[in-house]
């Protein structure tokens, strides 16, 4: 492969020209986020809300330039709108305003108006906080949903740790329709996208909040989950950990139909769950369900070793008054399926996954 380096990207795409400012678009400081790891290079084109439509054009010659860059296979510009801070008038020294006028000059929350195109149903599945085993969870809910006949998709939106790539053995990233739509890939029957095919797997995502969001959002709206004729039944979003403003702006901005918390059974992970369903009962997502994974190990002997403790999700769960879909042990199988990029598709966790999809499948479609 020719060598590369990010400076040499950089000139060449200062060769771009803004056309707000006249300048190039690093000069600019329209670039953010790039990565070049050969033979993939990308960015963010982050611009004002009100000229994404006028940058559409830039967008597209960025990308056929960083196409034609010596040992580049795939190029990805992702174009994104800036996140505008609101604005309050401040009041002056003599002015004193009524709790109600206080409350009226708040920003007000986001609203939902949508779910992507074509997609009768949109779950979330979120933790609270990272090594839950909440990817290999909702994943495996995917394919449990997709062994009851469904049409699924499974976003894998986080964002610190993307593996869904890995898990699933996919190494091309989505291809473009002629309306600029991200046609998935399809592994084991599940249209597939994630945030593993922006960047090369030993890279690190370094954005911050707000361009994390919109790339998110993105990769949520602006693929082709599903069409008139073929809608997609559920799509599946991997959400990354956490309670912070990636969660949010995907629940805000995207109607969300349910979301599923994943937790292991001791107390501090429990938190964190909690947490988590505190999120979701704020931004009015119905949690469909709570699942404790890694809740034992079966021994040589047969017999079931606790060893984070078990129930503690379950009683999470009666004390919350939110159903508990069930419990998934430590698994070998389970691991060496993930690294293998051969998920279970029959056996006793196969079938768990399948009783636990069935479950919230009933449930969702019951609060249609």
């Amino acid at each position: 492969m020719p060598d590369l380096d990010k400076q040499q990207v950089l000139d060449a795409l200062n060769t771009v020209i803004d056309p707000v400012s006249g300048q190039g678009l690093v000069t600019a400081g329209l670039v953010r986020g790039l990565t070049v790891s050969v033979p993939r290079a990308g960015f963010m084109l982050e611009v004002p809300a009100a000229q994404v439509e006028r940058y559409a054009p830039v967008r597209e010659a960025a990308e056929a330039l960083l196409a034609a860059l010596p040992g580049i296979e795939k190029a990805q510009v992702v174009l994104t709108a800036e996140v505008a801070e609101p604005h309050t008038p401040r009041p002056g020294p003599q002015a004193k305003l009524s709790p109600q006028a206080a409350d009226q000059g708040k920003p007000k929350a986001p609203v939902a108006t949508a779910r992507p195109d074509h997609v009768r149903h949109v779950v979330v599945v979120g933790s609270g906080k990272g090594g839950v085993g909440k990817s290999t969870v909702s994943l495996n809910l995917a394919l449990g949903l997709k062994a009851l006949g469904l049409n699924v998709g499974w976003l894998d939106a986080d964002i610190y740790g993307p593996s869904g790539p890995v898990m699933l053995g996919l190494n091309t990233p989505p291809s473009f329709s002629a309306d600029k739509k991200m046609l998935p890939p399809v592994a084991f029957g599940l249209k597939v996208n994630s945030v593993g095919f922006l960047v090369d797997a030993d890279q690190a995502m370094i954005w911050r909040g707000p361009m994390a969001s919109q790339a998110l959002t993105q990769l949520l709206t602006q693929t082709q989950w599903g069409t008139a004729e073929v809608p997609l039944d559920v799509l599946i979003v991997d959400l990354p950990p956490g309670t912070g403003d990636v969660q949010l702006t995907l629940t805000q901005k995207t109607l969300i139909d349910g979301a599923v918390v994943v937790s292991t059974p001791q107390d501090m992970a429990l938190i964190d769950a909690r947490r988590a369903v505190t999120l979701f009962d704020k931004t009015q997502i119905p949690v469909l369900g709570i699942i404790e994974n890694m809740a034992y190990f079966v021994g040589a002997d047969g017999m079931a070793i606790e060893i984070f403790g078990r129930g503690g999700a379950q009683k999470m769960a009666q004390t919350l008054e939110r159903p508990f879909l069930g419990e998934v042990p430590l698994d070998p199988a389970l691991r060496q399926a993930a690294d293998r990029a051969t998920p279970l598709r029959d056996g006793p966790i196969a079938e768990r996954f399948a009783a636990m999809a069935k479950a919230l499948w009933s449930d969702l479609t019951s609060r249609v």
